[in-house]
């Protein structure tokens, strides 16, 4: 089957940045389909029926037109952050031509001088600004697709707040067309409340020097936190993560999160990571939405209830921590009839009643025990004397596939 269907990406400079085949896709186009400012863009010439998306947003319209010879307007490159990718979802690759034009992002670092492979790219269209925070770190190149005008005011008050004020600044404003604009400056210092609404902002970052760094691998410093003392400790949380194996695209249930601590360093070793808080004392319900914005994770889902009701239907997860509740009658045995098959079950022991809760259960059904013993060195009088932590008692089991 022959394509019906033409995504044609297009730029700032209009029909006359495009190549030949997306001219002839729109010149031959019963129908062409795209937001308000994609279509203004069009010359007379062009005589297909003109729609706009509906609102709330649908691909509706196109997919009713299974058939005919269709076009779909879309910003630069349509399978970056674009409708190509959610109609390619939905529509065979033989019906569908995808004709991009260079994105706001190729344009933005031909700008700057910045190789694109060395540069994170972040969207905060209709997204939380507080998925910036994950990726701060001095030397870091970002990206920034913005919402609206309003954007590049609101992420230089974020990096100022997070420590990375003297970071630099500039704001793209209709890159590619006739009325492209620049604006530089520091986070810190950032002078203009609004921009049009049509910007990316690049950012070059640089954190104060007084700013922690907080890397990407497991076991943050506890001081990352806030907590009420309900905190998987720093040693305890590296060794912990390192048995659950985080990788890309895998569900966490991090089941009496406390802090949410195993949760959101489960979901920062990996954009594609995705965590399930489960936890019913509401302090620590606001401790958790506090730590995963702030940690750049706002995507952390939390569930506020107590384990095991809290627990059904859920989506299946690929690993489970369980931080709190072990002598709860129940929560065991649901995360275990509710993981996947091949997948990991972490649990942590404090008290000797629920180290004798896993204990049994680890005979029944089998996995590896650890026992963690952690010491910090600290002032005893004129000299110094290890303090050692409470003990933790680690299992881990795999799910037979």
């Amino acid at each position: 089957m022959s394509p019906w269907l033409t995504v044609v990406g297009i730029g700032e400079d209009g029909f006359k940045g495009l190549g030949r085949n997306a001219r002839h896709a729109l010149l031959h186009a019963t129908r062409i389909i795209g937001g308000q400012r994609q279509l203004d863009l069009l010359p007379v010439c062009i005589r297909g029926e003109r729609q706009r998306w509906p609102s709330p947003f649908s691909l509706e319209p196109v997919l009713a037109q299974r058939g005919e010879p269709v076009c779909v307007l879309a910003s630069g490159d349509p399978m970056f952050y674009g409708v190509g990718a959610s109609l390619a979802r939905q529509i065979a690759a033989d019906e569908l031509l995808i004709l991009p034009a260079p994105s706001s992002v190729s344009l933005a670092a031909a700008r700057l001088g910045w190789p694109l492979q060395d540069v994170v790219t972040v969207s905060v269209v209709a997204r939380p600004f507080a998925a910036i925070n994950a990726h701060l770190a001095s030397g870091v190149r970002l990206l920034v697709l913005s919402n609206d005008g309003g954007s590049p005011a609101l992420i230089a008050a974020l990096l100022t707040e997070a420590g990375f004020g003297p970071s630099r600044l500039t704001v793209f404003e209709h890159l590619g067309g006739a009325n492209e604009r620049r604006v530089d400056g520091l986070a810190a210092d950032w002078q203009h409340p609004s921009s049009a609404d049509l910007n990316l902002v690049a950012i070059d970052c640089l954190a104060s020097s007084d700013t922690p760094p907080l890397s990407r691998l497991a076991g943050l410093p506890d001081s990352a936190f806030q907590h009420d003392g309900q905190l998987t400790k720093r040693d305890v949380r590296a060794m912990t993560l390192a048995r659950l194996a985080p990788m890309p695209g895998e569900l966490l249930w991090d089941v009496g999160a406390g802090s949410g601590s195993i949760g959101i360093e489960w979901m920062r070793t990996h954009p594609s990571c995705r965590a399930l808080a489960i936890e019913a004392d509401t302090g620590r319900q606001g401790l958790i939405e506090h730590n995963r914005d702030a940690l750049g994770v706002p995507g952390l889902h939390l569930i506020r209830g107590k384990a095991p009701d809290a627990l059904h239907g859920l989506p299946v997860p690929d690993a489970i921590f369980i931080g709190g509740g072990l002598t709860r009658d129940g929560v065991l045995d649901t995360c275990w009839q509710q993981l996947r098959p091949g997948g990991r079950l972490v649990a942590n022991a404090v008290t000797l009643q629920s180290e004798m809760t896993l204990m049994n259960w680890r005979a029944e059904h089998g996995g590896e025990l650890t026992r963690i013993h952690v010491a910090q060195a600290q002032p005893l009088g004129d000299f110094d004397t290890w303090r050692q932590a409470l003990p933790i008692t680690l299992l881990e089991v795999i799910k037979p596939l």
